[in-house]
């Protein structure tokens, strides 16, 4: 790809996680200029975007005003909104920003990691839209986006011949909040027979099935089938967590899994085994780090690696506190603000991963 002659300019849609930790990101880097900051909430509308991501002003205002965001003349957007509606309130703004000329980097809609795997009718949509403004759009995250599909396969070039793939997050929760997600959604803190969304038939495909078939396509697998399984085991003690009081008896881990069949047998594994303390669940597998991205490759040459991520500073990436998530945090964020060049550089379209040269990040240098 070429070299951009100037700052990229950039906007950030969203002050929450992931949004403010771009926001420090694009403004320190040389290569992009931060030029606007969407966000939601009218309280916010007016503010300095600096002192809403960290507390120290940028000289940017955030703004509720889409159109005044597209006057601005944007390269691109790293589109950071979550919520509830994710990708139903996600893509008809991708669909505004595309449409206008604008290329979106996003970390909200996961699914997107493989654009196959979307629901059907929104991508037509999203295609459309890149076609009329001649614009791209990429998804990506630590997981979706990374650790378990473009990793394993950075690995398998390293391989002769490979048997199976198996790639999990073991992490804690702990420390994540938002009480719907984890009860409701999650079953955490909920009676043992309580059926959590997650456990619903078709969920975890329905979440995962993206990263297995990336891997699938990029090394010319047919899949039979993507089968899925869940498991929950309780808590011996009550435990006190940032969404509440977890009562002894009731669940604190769960593992999900989803499994890609390859002549008959589970061939590419992406799993998740997520507890609320390191003593639940002593049996399940434990990672090394409070959040263990783990990759197992079986063939010729076994591979085993895990992998953990840390913070020196989480206040100059934006985030307040310490937490066991921070260190992904950051990667997440990461993933889409290292791939703006990049993104902007493509062919118009939908990208994967497999679309991309390594994202490395320019101007990421420091002392």
């Amino acid at each position: 790809m070429t070299a951009s002659k100037k700052p990229l300019r950039v906007a950030v849609w969203s002050t929450g996680g992931i949004g403010s930790i771009s926001i420090g990101a694009v403004h320190r880097r040389s290569d992009l200029d931060l030029v606007g900051v969407w966000v939601h909430s009218p309280d916010k509308v007016g503010r300095d975007a600096g002192e809403l991501a960290n507390g120290e002003p940028i000289g940017v205002i955030a703004t509720d005003d889409v159109d005044a965001l597209l006057a601005l003349e944007l390269d691109c957007v790293v589109y950071a909104a979550s919520g509830p509606d994710r990708d139903a309130a996600a893509v008809p703004d991708y669909v505004r920003l595309l449409g206008a000329g604008v290329n979106v980097v996003t970390t909200s809609s996961t699914r997107l990691v493989y654009p196959p795997a979307f629901d059907a009718e929104m991508l037509a949509d999203i295609e459309a839209a890149c076609a009329t403004g001649a614009t791209s759009i990429y998804n990506s995250g630590i997981e979706p986006g990374f650790v378990l599909d473009q990793l394993p396969l950075a690995l398998m070039t390293q391989s002769d011949t490979i048997r199976s793939i198996r790639c999990a997050e073991i992490g804690l929760y702990d420390d994540y909040p938002v009480e719907f997600i984890m009860r409701d959604a999650m079953g955490f803190g909920m009676p043992m027979d309580y059926e959590p969304f997650i456990a619903m038939p078709g969920v975890v495909v329905h979440e995962w099935a993206g990263g297995i078939r990336l891997m699938a396509d990029a090394l010319g697998v047919e899949l039979d089938d993507i089968v899925e399984s869940f498991d929950k085991a309780p808590t011996g003690r009550a435990l006190e967590v940032a969404c509440g009081t977890i009562d002894a008896g009731t669940c604190g881990a769960i593992w999900t899994k989803a499994a890609g069949v390859v002549d008959g047998r589970e061939a590419i594994v992406i799993e998740h085994i997520t507890r609320l303390a390191t003593d639940v669940a002593p049996d399940w597998p434990i990672g090394e780090h409070a959040v263990t991205y783990r990759v197992d490759i079986e063939g010729n040459p076994n591979m085993h690696m895990d992998l953990g991520l840390t913070l020196d500073d989480p206040a100059r990436a934006g985030i307040p506190i310490m937490t066991s998530g921070a260190g992904a945090m950051v990667a997440t964020a990461m993933r889409v603000v290292n791939a703006v060049p990049f993104v902007v550089d493509a062919p118009a379209g939908v990208l994967s991963s497999l679309d991309l040269p390594l994202t490395v990040p320019r101007n990421g240098m420091t002392a």
